[in-house]
């Protein structure tokens, strides 16, 4: 894809890379302690849907990364009934710098959380779901097989409902990401996180020209894509921009882009809040690349708001010629 002509999001006159002291990290020892800006602010949750959705989850021994990672947007999207359930377990193998899900060493694979996962998106009769994973290098085939066994399960209890699943980086072996692929998921998503130069950083265990590679491997096959960043981590916009123009000359279809928030003080910490404006001026940016869908805002998540996206992603599918979802 040529190369688009686009003015980069200017940063009220200040590098991207400005530093934020922030509450819990060291650079604010001594100094008085930050609260989050106002746009980040999110309410308690109080509507019954969300309760009745946590009971559901917990009776049926489930997880979601919504609990496990600390989501901000938990109360908003269970209490419409949108959750992301979290398969293989809620260990996970890699110790990610920006991820409060526990690391450590998981039990072996649920033969009937398949099951457990279907039923409970059968009861929510949704449109639209995602699905991700813990990462479980402890595998031979990374939790492949499971995978694709949700998904089958998935796809036989909710027919009309379209599903994503959010993936690990399979240590690049394009072979095991197959695995999930040909149980024919409707989004394949995995998340690059941040620019090459901090990948290393904030994804210890992990590479960008891996998950590139996966990315670029699922459009191979004409899946429908998707990848997501945060900010405030300590990229700079000019990283950011060419982030984007490469997942638009690789035709990722739908990119997320928020605000970087550290879950303690044990994990990174955020250089830079990053105003809204901002973010949309981003959007803007990624849909001039050639980005076909763009959620980009302060708390925007992987999955955060994509169980509005049926539609989007039916037509994203029958673009690239895809089986219709029934």
């Amino acid at each position: 894809m040529a190369e688009r002509r686009v003015h980069l999001p200017v940063v009220d006159g200040a590098p991207a890379t400005a530093p934020v002291a922030t509450e819990g990290t060291p650079a604010d020892a001594g100094a008085p302690r930050r609260r989050h800006p106002p746009w980040i602010k999110v309410p308690m949750p109080s509507k019954p849907t969300f309760f009745d959705v946590k009971k559901r989850v917990h009776e049926l021994e489930l997880h979601t990364v919504c609990e496990s990672a600390s989501c901000p947007n938990i109360g908003e999207c269970w209490s419409r009934r949108a959750l992301t359930i979290m398969i293989l377990g809620d260990i996970c193998t890699r110790s990610c710098r920006f991820c409060d899900v526990t690391t450590g060493k998981p039990l072996p694979p649920d033969p009937d959380e398949p099951r457990r996962v279907a039923a409970m998106l059968s009861e929510l009769d949704l449109e639209h779901t995602v699905i991700t994973c813990v990462d479980r290098d402890d595998l031979a085939d990374f939790g492949g097989a499971h995978w694709a066994e949700t998904i089958r399960r998935v796809k036989e209890a909710c027919p009309a409902m379209t599903l994503e699943v959010l993936v690990g980086d399979f240590k690049g072996k394009p072979e095991l990401a197959d695995l999930v692929l040909d149980a024919a998921p409707d989004v394949f998503a995995h998340n690059l996180e941040t620019v090459p130069r901090l990948s290393r950083q904030v994804r210890v265990q992990a590479s960008y020209p891996r998950s590139y590679a996966i990315l670029e491997h699922a459009r191979r096959r004409d899946a429908v894509t998707k990848t997501g960043l945060m900010l405030g981590i300590g990229e700079e916009r000019d990283e950011v921009a060419e982030v984007i123009r490469q997942l638009a000359g690789l035709g990722v279809d739908i990119l997320t882009l928020g605000q970087y928030l550290s879950p303690s003080k044990r994990h990174l910490a955020v250089e830079r809040y990053v105003p809204p404006d901002e973010f949309d001026e981003w959007k803007a940016f990624a849909l001039d690349a050639g980005i076909t869908h763009v959620e980009s805002g302060p708390l925007v998540r992987s999955s955060y708001h994509a169980d509005g996206q049926a539609a989007l992603v039916r037509a994203l599918r029958a673009g690239k010629g895809l089986p219709a979802v029934s």
